[in-house]
């Protein structure tokens, strides 16, 4: 799927959306051989930008996220929305879509 190229200041995910800065490619195997562009792996770590309010609840209030602003994630290979900002990839995952929280 192709990343969205948009430009703009602040983002505010909604409800229990999670905005996350993808971390580089590896560029060469453990082995030191270089990978061509076509053979790199999509990431699944990244750090989180912005998180949303929290899905609602049947009684009106937000159930917090479990994740904050700053956590390295483990995220679904084809999890969420590519999108790309001022070259840097990122990507739009619903809270549901995070596997872990990485250290």
């Amino acid at each position: 799927m192709a990343a969205i190229s948009i430009t703009f200041s602040t983002v505010k995910p909604l409800a229990d959306r999670v905005f996350v800065k993808v971390s580089a490619a590896e560029e060469k195997t453990a082995g030191g051989i270089y990978l061509p562009d076509n053979a790199k792996e999509k990431p699944q770590v990244g750090e989180v930008v912005a998180v949303g309010p929290g899905k609602r609840n049947d009684d009106g209030s937000r159930s917090p996220l479990e994740v904050g602003v700053g956590d390295k994630v483990l995220y679904s290979k084809y999890a969420g929305t590519d999108i790309k900002v001022d070259g840097n990839d990122y990507v739009l995952l619903a809270e549901k879509d995070i596997l872990a929280s990485v250290q």
